[in-house]
């Protein structure tokens, strides 16, 4: 019977066989997994995600309505519930505005304005930029002000009455 599931005894082995050396090379340690974070949206969105700031996440509705079945039946839960345990707040009316940033330099009289800035010639014919508040830019070229822009996520073509009212003859719209 030895014979057939190995070779005991096989004649000229003179040193024992180590048991452990039978199961392979050994394993390597396993690395202790990082424990769960007990703010794990926060960590998620704290990654810089597009529509994503300090205080707001965003979610284009056209994309989210163009996820798949199981993805909205998921999101309209976790909406519900959310909204369910916050009923109890005074919700305002939110807008939301395409915005990008850009130099306050590259930016005409109407975005300066729409930013809260100013721009005046000053005796020496140098372009001198202010805050609302009359404070004087120290670096207009390296200070960067969010502007609105055309939205550049296309609305399905079947959107609602709504939907087709935002259109404009620049569709779709791009931000530069």
């Amino acid at each position: 019977m030895a014979r057939k599931f190995g070779k005991r005894g096989k004649a000229g082995q003179s040193e024992p066989q180590d048991p452990a050396a039978l199961f392979g090379a050994p394993q390597p340690p396993r690395q202790s997994a990082h424990p769960a974070s007990s703010t794990p949206l926060a960590d998620l969105l704290n990654q810089g995600m597009p529509g994503v700031d300090g205080g707001y996440v965003v979610l284009p509705r056209s994309l989210a309505e163009g996820m798949s079945l199981p993805w909205q039946q998921q999101m309209a839960a976790l909406l519900a519930q959310f909204h369910g345990e916050h009923a109890r707040l005074s919700w305002p009316v939110y807008r939301v505005v395409p915005s990008r940033y850009e130099r306050l330099v590259d930016l005409d009289e109407e975005q300066l304005a729409e930013a809260g800035y100013l721009v005046e010639m000053d005796a020496e014919g140098e372009m001198v930029y202010r805050e609302r508040s009359g404070r004087k830019v120290q670096d207009p070229d390296r200070t960067t002000v969010l502007v609105s822009c055309l939205d550049p996520i296309p609305r399905p073509a079947s959107a609602g009455p709504a939907g087709r009212r935002r259109r404009s003859a620049r569709w779709p719209p791009r931000c530069r």
